[in-house]
């Protein structure tokens, strides 16, 4: 027979009002399972409750994601908590206090309770594999192991805030040109079909054959006027499936990863930041006395390109059969000489995680520098871009005119 086990009350937040005991009306809000505690809680502290109601959430707030960036803020919030001597549980009960998403509230709470219930706070992690995944699980392990977990999530939170700040980087280098190419073909599809056609009922009045360019642009017009309901879909369908076929194809994604990398300017850029990742990653990893080879499989898939991703694999074989790092990386030819030299250098002197940390500050710094120079570069092509799709539509509508003036 089944028994069904009761389900565990959800911590919510209160509003409350209370006096003090010097007889000032305050005010604030308290995390708790109900109204009772909630007042018994505000006694304990010498309050005098009030008014006591459950906070209601916004449907906005309510159906918030939770982002990689909350992730990195949470791990630092832990990280300095756990510093500072707070014990674990009322660790998550402060951070989930000042939490105003609410799907974030909804994770820290359930963290909290699996380890009331005497798991692991890794156990409790791995419990969340869409919001923490098998290296950040691993080094919290490994700091519960050997009773650093404070400087294990203090290296943890800097990983993944400098990982995310070099990803919001490379976004921000590619949405700005993506942006204005939309705006562009925005305002060409207006200019077609709004004012080509006033356009094309002047012409008609010619009575003359018109310019090869200037009949393009017209068909162009007519297409959009009569298809536009077709075309349109057709276009987001197929971006659409294009977004779909990268993250459900890994073979179509392989052969996106490697063009990327072979395109001029774009393509250093995300070089560059995959071998800031292999550092950043495997500095931290081998700092936190995880072994070489185990910390290489995490590494594979935190490069974010398939062509590092098989390089880091060779590099583990390699490693596993008793080759040095330096040398498997070189044999590989994807890794560049100056990383190879100061991995070298780390193996050396046996401060391999110094020597990758300073390899991938390097490369962040780069990948920074040349986005800011990417940034000056798009402002003209942009520029040029848009002058050549609305510039040209206008030539093409007052060609004609140009050509009657020259006759008469």
């Amino acid at each position: 027979m089944a028994v069904k086990v009761a389900k565990a009350a959800q911590p919510s937040v209160f509003s409350w009002e209370g006096v003090d005991r010097k007889g000032n009306r305050i005010k604030g809000e308290l995390t708790s399972l109900n109204v009772a505690l909630v007042k018994a809680q505000l006694r304990r502290q010498g309050i005098v409750p009030g008014k006591v109601k459950k906070k209601s959430n916004s449907v906005f707030s309510r159906g918030k994601k939770i982002k990689p960036l909350d992730i990195a803020f949470f791990t630092r919030q832990m990280a300095t908590m756990m510093r500072a001597g707070v014990p674990l549980l009322q660790a998550f009960d402060i951070i989930a206090e000042g939490v105003d998403k609410q799907s974030m509230r909804d994770l820290v709470n359930d963290l909290k309770q699996e380890v009331a219930a005497g798991n692991s706070f890794a156990s409790a992690l791995r419990r969340k594999p869409e919001y923490f995944d098998e290296l950040y699980c691993n080094l919290v392990n490994a700091g519960e192991q050997a009773g650093a977990l404070e400087t294990l999530l203090d290296r943890v939170a800097t990983y993944k805030e400098k990982t995310e700040a070099l990803k919001a980087k490379i976004k921000k280098a590619m949405t700005y040109p993506i942006a204005v190419l939309v705006v562009a073909f925005i305002v060409s599809g207006i200019l077609l079909i709004k004012v080509v056609p006033q356009f094309q009922s002047v012409f008609q009045g010619f009575g003359a054959e018109l310019p090869a360019f200037t009949q393009m642009v017209i068909n162009l017009s007519e297409l959009l006027q009569n298809w536009w309901y077709i075309v349109l879909p057709v276009m987001i369908g197929i971006g659409l499936l294009i977004r779909r076929a990268y993250k459900k194809n890994f073979k179509f994604r392989d052969t996106v990863d490697r063009g990327l990398l072979k395109m001029p300017i774009i393509g250093q850029i995300l070089y560059k930041s995959s071998v800031a990742r292999y550092a950043r990653t495997l500095s931290t990893t081998f700092a936190a006395g995880v072994p070489l080879v185990e910390a290489l499989d995490s590494v594979a898939g935190a490069t974010g390109n398939v062509v590092f991703r098989n390089a880091v694999f060779q590099v583990r074989q390699d490693v596993s059969t008793g080759m040095q790092l330096n040398a498997s990386m070189r044999s590989t030819g994807t890794f560049p000489s100056m990383a190879v030299q100061m991995t070298a250098i780390g193996e050396e002197s046996g401060a391999l995680d110094e020597m990758l940390g300073k390899v991938a500050g390097y490369y962040e710094e780069e990948v920074d520098n040349a986005i800011s120079n990417l940034t000056t570069l798009m402002e003209p092509m942009i520029m040029a871009i848009l002058g050549v799709l609305v510039g040209g539509l206008v030539i093409a509508m007052y060609l004609p005119i140009f050509q009657l003036g020259s006759v008469v």
